[in-house]
């Protein structure tokens, strides 16, 4: 374990024995710290707070303190980061709100700088946030989605898996999995085709998710009438299947398409 003499840990924390943290940060009693876990210089690391192995947290992150909500009133919390994540410098992310309220973080992420994560929120695996992107609570961040710099996301939305979503947007609907989505408010401009081919989505599944998003987005069908005609028939790939779960599941309502008349 490698702790510069000017950091503040506390005795009570759970630290592997090959993490190392750097100058002027801060250990509060309730953190655990995972193997081979670099801590920056002047981060706050605090609350009821999960760290797995393998991260990098960079100079002046603020993780685990309480939630910004005022509803908060000192209940026990909870925030979990997986393993692998780098977390640039002065990002800031709170654990749930209620008791036993839980923000979870999985793994193989990267967050730029000043990237947020409020209260009571799930983000998945293989993400990228740009700088300042902002998360509201109760935000769902599904696996392998890009979020562009300066995005903020409203309370309860759900960011579908392979999605991108372009910088400065202004997200309050879902955002459909395997969608270009951008604007103010966030529209969806089609298919995230350079997303599906990296990660080896086949041909054929691409085709057919394009025609699931032309029936979806660009037919001119309510939303209800769209899921009734792509659930007539068995869907031709795992990939749809999982679109037309995401839309019958989605509470908000899924971004409307450019296309779409104002």
């Amino acid at each position: 374990m490698q702790i510069h003499q000017s950091a503040i840990v506390s005795s009570k924390a759970k630290i592997a024995d090959n993490v190392s943290i750097g100058p002027y940060s801060i250990i509060n009693d309730e953190v655990v710290i995972g193997s081979g876990t670099k801590i920056g210089s002047h981060c706050i690391i605090e609350g009821n707070t999960l760290i797995g192995e393998g991260c990098e947290i960079f100079t002046g992150a603020c993780i685990g303190s309480r939630p910004q909500d005022l509803k908060y009133k000192g209940e026990k919390v909870f925030l979990e980061i997986g393993d692998n994540n780098i977390v640039r410098e002065y990002c800031t992310f709170n654990p749930g709100t209620g008791d036993g309220g839980k923000t979870r973080i999985g793994s193989q992420n990267l967050f730029m700088a000043y990237s947020h994560v409020a209260h009571d929120c799930s983000v998945g695996n293989n993400c990228v946030f740009a700088n300042n992107a902002t998360l509201a609570g109760h935000v769902i961040v599904e696996d392998l989605a890009v979020i562009g710099g300066l995005v903020a996301i409203h309370q309860f939305v759900r960011v579908g898996k392979l999605s991108i979503i372009g910088g400065c947007s202004k997200v309050v609907q879902d955002i459909p999995p395997f969608s270009t989505c951008d604007g103010h408010p966030a529209l969806v401009y089609g298919l995230n085709l350079i997303g599906l081919r990296r990660h080896k989505v086949s041909r054929e599944a691409i085709k057919e998710l394009d025609r699931a998003y032309r029936i979806f987005f660009n037919s001119g069908f309510t939303p209800k009438h769209a899921l009734e005609e792509l659930g007539a028939g068995k869907a031709d790939s795992a990939e749809v299947s999982y679109l037309i779960d995401f839309a019958r599941g989605s509470s908000r309502g899924l971004s409307k398409s450019c296309r779409v008349e104002k």
